[in-house]
């Protein structure tokens, strides 16, 4: 269970590094594409910044998860996964709300699959 963890806690980190990249540096061109029902085409330029302070939010998500597979105490290890997994399952479940329910299923659901696996891998 724990490689399944693990492989969970990096997918999920991927993910936001690549959200990362997008919102910093892509939102005119690949974010057009990804938020193209979300917001008209007119409104990418003025809206750059915010995108970028999004993006640099998501790169922190990022950050601690793959902090946490460094970690080498088991118990630390899962306390910082748990943290920075569950704040992606709360912003996921946020924006699932308040913007589109595909949030849910593309950021909050692998986060909860991955916190799941490592209370597994932590409890047996």
């Amino acid at each position: 269970m724990e490689i399944i963890a693990k492989i969970l806690i990096a997918a999920v980190a991927v993910e936001h590094v690549y959200i990362l990249w997008m919102e910093m540096f892509a939102w005119e061109t690949k974010g057009k594409e990804v938020f193209k029902s979300a917001l008209p085409p007119d409104m990418f330029k003025p809206t750059k910044g915010l995108a970028a302070n999004q993006g640099l939010y998501n790169g922190f998500l990022a950050a601690g998860l793959i902090w946490s597979l460094f970690i080498s105490d088991e118990k630390w290890q899962t306390n910082i996964a748990l943290f920075f997994l569950s704040c992606v399952a709360v912003a996921g479940i946020f924006g699932a709300v308040s913007a589109t329910r595909k949030i849910f299923f593309v950021q909050a659901l692998p986060a909860i699959l991955a916190i799941i696996a490592v209370l597994l891998h932590y409890f047996l």
